[in-house]
Formats: C-alpha cells, sequence, structure tokens
C-alpha cells in the first residue's frame, strides 16, 4: 500500500534520482522537456508516492502547457507527466495511484484540459485521455502523433491545431 503526499515535501534531489533510474539521464533530450522549458511543476497537482517503508516509490509531476493555435492564440492546458515509478517498484499500481492523486486535485469548477505523452491504450482505458483531438497538434520535436493525449470536459474548447509549448502567461 502507498502513501502519497505532495512533491513538494520531496528533496529535489530525490526527485531526480528517481528520474533518472525510472527514465535515464537522457530524459532531458525529449520532446517532452521541450514542452514544459523554463516553468516550474504545478505543486498542487504534483505528487509522491511512499512504499510501505516510507521510502520514495514514485513521482508525478504536472506542468503550465498552452497550445498556441495558428491565430496565435494561447489555449492552457496541464501537461501530466512524467509519471515515473523506480523499476524494481513497476506494475505494483503507484503509478495508477499517482495519476489518480493528479486528476482528482484539479479544480472540477475550471478544469482546463489536461494533456500527455503516453500509451494511448493504457492512458485511455484507464483515465479517459485519447488522441482523438491531437491530430492537428505539433510539439517541438520529434514524437509519435498516436501517442500525443488530451483529456478535457469538453473537447468543443479544443483548437484543432496549433503548437505545445510551455505556458508563460
Amino acid at each position: 500500500m502507498s502513501t502519497i503526499i505532495p512533491l513538494a515535501d520531496v528533496d529535489p534531489a530525490l526527485i531526480e534520482q528517481l528520474l533518472d533510474s525510472a527514465f535515464e539521464p537522457a530524459r532531458h533530450t525529449r520532446t517532452a522537456y521541450k514542452v514544459r522549458e523554463g516553468t516550474e511543476w504545478l505543486p498542487g497537482l504534483s505528487f509522491a508516492a511512499l512504499d510501505e517503508d516510507e521510502m520514495l516509490a514514485g513521482t508525478i509531476q504536472c506542468w503550465p502547457v498552452a497550445l498556441t493555435d495558428s491565430a496565435g492564440r494561447k489555449h492552457p492546458m496541464i501537461m501530466v507527466g512524467p509519471v515515473a515509478v523506480l523499476p524494481d517498484l513497476q506494475g505494483k499500481g503507484y503509478g495508477k495511484a499517482l495519476m489518480s492523486a493528479a486528476l482528482t486535485a484539479i479544480d472540477p469548477r475550471a478544469p482546463l484540459p489536461q494533456v500527455l505523452i503516453g500509451d494511448p491504450e493504457y492512458y485511455e482505458r484507464f483515465f479517459g485521455f485519447s488522441n482523438a483531438f491531437t491530430g492537428g497538434w505539433s510539439l517541438p520535436g520529434p514524437f509519435e502523433q498516436r501517442r500525443l493525449l488530451c483529456r478535457t470536459a469538453n473537447p468543443a474548447v479544443l483548437p484543432q491545431d496549433g503548437m505545445l509549448g510551455p505556458w508563460r502567461g
């Protein structure tokens, strides 16, 4: 059984060590890092999972991003991820618990669309993410179009095209 705590309560060095273990140090070259470049993760939506010994088992970070449409308008969104779990603890439910914590923390009175890059079969089945509305979206680096996913209560607010990048106000 895991304990979920605010990520802000975890030593940043431990977070970086966990991310390196889960994704390897070359993770910084991934396109997702370019999408959120220059922003800070959102403390109210970012969490850590502790194992039964109160040791760090996993983390989730959420980031302020925006889709800039072809007319130059910015549509704010929340980028979910990375969801990172120590390799020897993967498949034990930590990732699902972290995703549930982050998605539950989003204010239902004014929910921004959430985006992530991930396995569509998994994230659609368990969390309602889909690539049905992201076919015309671009990222600032290489990516598989089918893995760009979005979750929103109102798909009508989503632009058909645009470039996803950091939200800077």
